[in-house]
């Protein structure tokens, strides 16, 4: 190599040799291992300094790795954004002219090389605040050298400048150098641009000076561009190849500056026409099968649309061109590559033209959306396939994976059209394309071969797709539809769609009970096709038919289960949910007294079924089916939820009164299952948010299995539970008298204990679902019970459970432990915004002095550790998604104790390692958390924490 033998060379060697492995044959976890060598360096504060990587990128190392040099230009854009403060002023001209030199050097490229010293440059400029004429020496070191960098620089500029809140400059110091390197040089670029563009024909076409034009719409108004002589430079750009995308990309940044129609009215007028201008050249792109043009053109017509959609709904005459060509771009795009560009605009535009105000233009497009529904429809069809019909996409999966969400797109599509012109009117076309079918093929349909079947399922899927959209009251299709629907010929696909359709329609079938009869027969007749596809829609079908049609259904309950127990064996478990949750519709709509024996009816099987299964269950697949049909029963529990009258036994409680000692078996005889526990779990839970104080005579054997059962398993699916018994039976609320109310709160302490056990055996890295449950219980004992929790002698080891969760990386249980910490500290304050209880006389609940003490004395006692905790996650292992609750917590206690919070927050800076944060950072943000907390401006301590995480090295 050809630094062998220097100290360059020496000092990069380690570095050189991992760039190479990345790029050689090495196996992954060496490359993996380079990598992360590679980042750490990258990151490291002892890494070589500035003037090293310069040197690396000299060419005169001519065997260095080409990536070994990009990495150097990678490092030396880093180290110049974040630890330029390392450097002495006196010696950033000389890091700037050697930057300057590397790009007359690199002005042929390569191109990454190029544009990562264009980025050193750019954050050079923005902190070399004494570098007033950047602009004159870039041009004058480049312009005549360095070909297109002048070009790469300007469009960078105005990037990094909008991403300077990376850069070590403060709010004000930022604020001025934007000033001097964007506004006051905005006029300037605009003329240097107009010059470079007229310098030659190759010029005007150079998608760099596009792309740069595109950087500098953040400075210059969209007004300015578009009367200069550089608005036919882009439309020129558009005839070539090279130039093609830049000039889209910069077109659309046109639009997006003028948005705020009235005050770009102007510069719109004078931007239309030579954009509908553009129309001629959409169809040539079409016919010559380009789709790449093709695409890009319906970007530039759909995104115009939504930038001015406002001006098109008040004044559809004058825009009606665009939205007609918009209408083309969707009609002619038979690939189906580009239309997906214009969903957006058919729905803003919906969204105006809906509107009384605009109902001018509402007609007047309402033959263009009545279009629209005709091309959405051709465009829903499947494709044709040249050889084997059973494949319609040649093996490739992800197209047709892509071709199925794109029918759902379309189908809001759809949507919108039924908002314009109607349902019925739309309805109509998908009902008139299924009568053309029948008309011309149902004669030559059979069971094995339904001719032109994607001509048939297309108007099927825009049915189903239509149906949200669809009243109750709809008589004028319908009643021709749905009869027309269950004569449908048993093509997969067209059956699937059809039966899909129906599952639509049953709130207008609950109202037409003529039809129910020959929908049901048509949906359960699906559940002995061959397609497992088609039987999953005939279970969601019928879910939505017992669902909505149940009061039609009540007397057929005997006919339900024997329809129930011949099907529910032969279904997948999501398939089995779905019916179930159509049969238990019409057990809940049963009359009070008759709903124990139907629910006996359908349940005793299932649990039948589940104690076989449990005798069987040896292996894992075997466990997982006790827990999909203990899921069942749980639906039953979820929507079996009658009303009962005050003394009143509830018959649903009766039948769970029955199945609870069984459950409770299945949890001791299955401590190491986790789907079996928290499927039962999950159940006992809906047993006490169905039927709420009605459960009180069962709480005592329910919350000694939860006991026993969390006990025995550790599983956090016990304490799941737990919570919902927490809410439901805690102190003040109806109908809960006091005994019961302590006996949970004693529940609770109960499974607080275990949990401490627990987690004094094992490192939270072992237990992070199970503390995530725990604090969500906690959270709600603070709520709920916030006196005896507050007060109580496991407050301060709850509190110091919390300090260990704290060390977790994981999100949830993060999360869920911050909110306990924020619940907490929110009743050391007169009023706590969580309480969730009012006072005898209505008002918020006041909390008593003796709960605010003992907050403040948990605080007295531990609040050093929470801060430590808190502040350093934020600074290195917390997610992200744990910052808002995290700087919230901080924010409460600084809130609460503020003299005491600054002083914990100055601690624990100073116990940082060194070198965690840059140079006087830390004595900064320790001066700035004081003068906050001297001025009582706490709530800017928020901003000031989080903007320190920009100085951690």
């Amino acid at each position: 190599m050809a630094t062998k033998g220097n100290g360059l060379g020496q000092a990069f060697a380690p570095v050189l040799a991992a760039v190479a492995t990345m790029q050689g044959n090495a196996p992954r976890a060496e490359k993996a291992h380079a990598h992360e060598f590679l980042e750490k360096f990258q990151k490291s504060v002892q890494s070589p300094r500035h003037s090293a990587y310069v040197q690396l990128l000299w060419p005169r190392l001519t065997q260095l790795l080409l990536e070994a040099k990009l990495f150097a230009a990678t490092t030396l854009k880093g180290k110049i954004t974040y630890d330029l403060d390392q450097l002495p002023a006196d010696s950033l001209p000389e890091l700037r002219d050697s930057i300057l030199n590397l790009l007359t050097v690199y002005a042929s490229g390569p191109r990454p090389i190029q544009t990562q010293l264009c980025v050193c440059l750019a954050n050079l400029a923005i902190q070399m605040t004494t570098w007033k004429d950047v602009l004159g020496t870039v041009g004058s070191t480049l312009g005549s050298t360095a070909g297109d960098c002048v070009l790469e620089f300007l469009k960078i500029l105005p990037e990094e400048v909008t991403e300077g809140r990376k850069i070590n400059l403060s709010e004000e110091d930022l604020a001025t150098r934007t000033r001097e390197l964007l506004d006051d040089n905005a006029e300037q670029v605009l003329r240097l641009l107009t010059q470079y563009a007229q310098s030659s024909a190759s010029a005007a076409t150079n998608p760099r000076l596009i792309d740069c034009i595109t950087s500098w719409l953040r400075e210059i108004p969209a007004s300015q561009i578009v009367e200069s002589p550089l608005m036919n430079v882009i439309l020129k750009a558009l005839d070539d190849d090279s130039s093609f995308d830049s000039a889209v990309d910069c077109m659309c940044a046109i639009y997006r500056d003028t948005r705020e129609v009235d005050d770009c009215l102007p510069t719109i007028q004078n931007l239309y026409p030579r954009l509908v201008a553009l129309r001629p050249k959409l169809r040539e792109a079409a016919e010559a099968e380009d789709v790449e043009t093709f695409k890009g053109l319906t970007r530039l017509f759909a995104e115009a649309g939504e930038a001015w959609v406002v001006l098109v709904a008040r004044l559809p005459s004058d825009f009606r061109g665009l939205v007609e060509t918009v209408l083309e771009c969707c009609a002619r795009d038979r690939e189906r590559e580009a239309i997906s560009y214009t969903f957006n605009f058919w729905y803003e535009l919906k969204q105006y033209i809906t509107l009384e105000r605009y109902a001018e233009a509402r007609a007047k497009f309402a033959d263009v959306y009545s279009q629209l529904v005709d091309v959405m429809i051709k465009h829903l069809e499947f494709p044709t396939p040249e050889g084997n019909e059973t494949d319609l996409f040649d093996g490739d999966r992800e197209q047709e994976d892509r071709f199925r969400s794109f029918r759902h797109s379309m189908g809001d599509v759809l949507k919108d059209c039924c908002a314009v012109i109607g349902v019925t009117e739309c309805l109509m076309k998908a009902y008139r394309l299924v009568q053309q079918w029948v008309s011309k093929y149902a004669a030559q349909a059979s069971n094995e071969h339904v001719p032109h079947w994607q001509e048939l399922e297309a108007p099927l899927f825009s049915m189903r797709a239509m149906g949200r959209m669809v009243e109750p009251e709809e008589s004028t299709v319908l009643p021709q539809v749905i009869p027309l629907i269950v004569q449908i010929p048993d093509q997969e696909k067209v059956r699937f769609s059809a039966i899909m359709a129906l599952g639509r329609y049953t709130e207008w079938t609950a109202q037409h009970p003529e039809t129910l009869e020959a929908q049901l027969n048509y949906v359960i007749s699906g559940f002995q096709h061959r397609s497992q596809e088609v039987v999953g829609a005939a279970a969601l079908a019928f879910k939505y038919l017992g669902t909505d049609c149940a009061k039609l259904l009540g007397g057929h309950i005997p006919q339900l289960h024997s329809f129930y127990e011949s099907v529910i064996d032969k279904l997948k478990p999501q398939s089995q949910e779905e019916v179930t949750e159509g049969v238990a519709a019409v057990v809940a709509v049963q009359p009070l007294d008759k709903i124990y024996e139907s629910m006996k009816l359908f349940c005793d099987p299932l649990m039948a079924r589940i104690m076989n299964l449990a005798n069987n269950a040896k292996d894992e697949q075997g466990q997982r089916a006790v827990a999909d049909h203990l899921q069942l029963i749980t639906i039953f529990v979820q929507v079996v939820a009658p009303y009962v009258g005050p003394g009143q036994e509830n018959p649903a409680v009766k039948y769970c009164g029955e199945i609870l000692p069984i459950m409770s078996t299945l949890v001791m005889n299955f401590t190491t299952s986790t789907p079996i526990l928290e499927r039962v779990c999950r159940c006992w839970r809906y047993m006490v948010i169905s039927y709420r104080t009605a459960m009180i005579p069962l709480l005592p054997s329910l919350a000694q299995t939860l006991a026993a059962g969390f006990e025995a398993s550790k599983e956090g699916c016990f304490l799941w539970a737990t919570d919902a018994v927490v809410r439901e039976f805690s102190e003040g609320a109806e109908s809960v008298d006091r005994a019961t109310s302590d006996a949970v709160y004693h529940f609770f302490e109960q499974q607080t204990v275990v949990f401490l056990r627990i987690l004094n055996d094992l490192p939270p890295e072992q237990l992070p679902d199970l503390i995530e449950d725990f604090f969500r219980l906690a959270s709600d004992a603070v709520r709920y019970y916030p006196k005896q929790c507050i007060t109580s002698s496991l407050a301060v080891p709850i509190f110091s459970a919390g300090l260990s969760a704290l060390t977790l990386q994981q999100v949830d249980p993060l999360i869920a432990t911050l909110h306990y910490y924020r619940d907490l500290l929110s009743f050391g304050f007169d009023t706590p915004p969580v309480s969730d209880f009012t006072g005898p006389d209505g008002q918020p609940y006041t909390n008593p002095p003796e709960v605010r003490t003992a907050v403040k004395q948990l605080l007295g006692a531990q609040g050093q550790l929470l801060v430590q905790r808190v502040l350093t996650g934020m600074m290195f292992s917390f997610p992200g998604d744990c910052f808002p609750d995290a700087s919230g917590a901080l924010m409460t206690l600084f809130e609460l104790m503020p003299q005491e919070a600054g002083a914990w927050v100055q601690s624990t800076i100073q116990m940082l390692p060194a070198g965690t944060m840059k140079p006087g950072e830390a004595e900064r943000l320790m001066k700035n958390i004081s003068d906050k907390v001297q001025s009582g401006e706490t709530r800017k301590i928020r901003a000031l924490l989080q903007g320190s995480q920009g100085s951690i090295s």
